[in-house]
């Protein structure tokens, strides 16, 4: 044989032993404790109170929503009625006006005479006289 590219291409391949052919390995498991009753019921009543207090905070904010919005409401009704208000004053003071209350009278037929009382009907046909002017 040719020494061509060192000794170790002249060396025997080796061949493997037949007790070594599968190389056992052990991997090692960690079983996970479970969670001890009495922490899971701790952690289950703290997301209970959570719940509870955002309810309550969402609640109080809804209540102070349709507060606000009442309030609201009420304004722009007291303003709608200060304007009416104003407008029926107007309306009493031009009624109240004695010309005002002679040109309706005139209007609806009704004429004073000086001379004649005023009389009332009280019953079926009977009159009476209410004022007698002097």
């Amino acid at each position: 044989m040719a020494y061509v590219n060192g000794n170790l291409a002249l060396q025997p391949k080796r061949k493997p032993d037949p007790k070594q052919q599968y190389r056992e390995t052990k991997k090692v498991q960690i079983k996970r404790k479970s969670m001890p009753v009495q922490e899971k019921l701790l952690y289950l009543f703290t997301i209970i109170v959570c719940v509870i207090v955002a309810g309550v905070i969402i609640f109080r904010y809804a209540q102070i929503y349709e507060m606000d919005k009442k309030i609201k409401d009420m304004t722009r009704d007291y303003t709608t009625m200060q304007v009416e208000m104003k407008e029926l004053k107007k309306q009493v003071e031009t009624l109240k006006n004695p010309e005002t209350i002679q040109d309706q009278a005139k209007m609806q037929g009704m004429v004073e005479d000086p001379n004649e009382p005023i009389k009332v009907r009280t019953g079926s046909k009977e009159t009476e006289t209410a004022m007698n002017k002097e």
